[in-house]
């Protein structure tokens, strides 16, 4: 995890990045308080360490205003970290603290195209999603599936498109809760993708579209039949408890100022 930093980007005018321009068309943007962003994600800190987490405190990037979203500078896929190519120059300098040895070592790069870590989903062991969001292109997603395939690692690399534009990241809209359960904002995909999830999930658990605005889907699942969800999340905490899943609230509200929730805060490094 990384502590949000002391500054923040515009959001508005007319040097707006056009990507984040269609962003912003399918998620909330207000400005955030770091300070009461930090003080948050200390209690997810703790709430973690109490479960038995080893949470590692990356540096801090100064200048990056989206630097406590640490997920998406790097993503495992079992026994490989694999280094994200990120899409926004203004977040590259994100990357560096990847190198620090309390992470465990050099992670694996990609050749070429776009991928970010909220764009990859393990939903079993079989398979890794790949959100074709406005951060990752299908020649990223190409990319991972030859660096696994060098790295011994037997999976499928499913490119998962959407029926909208505007996309932030899949796991804003898709989230594998336990094993065969995911929540799911079906409006944001394809009927073809809508078919394929039915086919591949056990149980899909529907998000209304203020839900996914609100990043509640951002959830973080920290044990097979255990999720962190945002405080507020009433209906889907509920919806998830009755499947039988230990469900922990957290207060994120300001976290998710900017499209990013549970999550987005956090890059798992090692899975048992």
């Amino acid at each position: 995890m990384r502590h949000a930093g002391d500054f923040t980007r515009p959001l508005d005018g007319p040097d707006v990045h056009p990507v984040l321009a269609r962003q912003q068309a399918t998620s909330t943007w207000t400005t955030y308080d770091p300070a009461t962003v930090r003080a948050q994600q200390d209690q997810l800190i703790g709430l973690l360490r109490d479960r038995g987490t080893d949470v590692v405190l990356l540096p801090a990037a100064p200048g990056c205003s989206a630097q406590h979203y640490p997920r998406d500078i790097a993503f495992a896929v079992d026994h490989v970290l694999f280094r994200a190519r990120l899409n926004s120059e203004h977040r590259l300098a994100e990357a560096s603290a990847l190198t620090d040895p309390a992470v465990g070592g050099q992670p694996v790069d990609l050749t070429r195209g776009t991928i970010e870590g909220g764009d990859i989903l393990l939903p079993d062991t079989d398979r890794v999603l790949v959100g074709l969001s406005e951060e990752t292109s299908p020649d990223g997603a190409t990319a991972l599936q030859e660096a696994l395939a060098r790295h011994g690692i037997d999976r499928e690399v499913v490119p998962v498109p959407f029926a909208v534009k505007g996309i932030v990241h899949l796991d804003d809209h898709l989230a594998v809760v336990a094993p065969g359960t995911a929540l799911i904002h079906r409006e944001v995909f394809t009927a073809d993708q809508n078919r394929w999830f039915n086919a591949h999930f056990d149980h899909l658990v529907p998000v209304t579209d203020a839900e996914a605005r609100a990043v509640q889907v951002n959830v973080l699942a920290i044990a097979p039949t255990t999720v962190v969800v945002a405080a507020g999340s009433d209906r889907i905490a509920a919806a998830l408890t009755a499947l039988g899943l230990e469900v922990l609230t957290v207060d994120y509200s300001e976290v998710t100022r900017i499209p990013g929730s549970l999550r987005c805060t956090t890059l798992p490094l090692l899975r048992t």
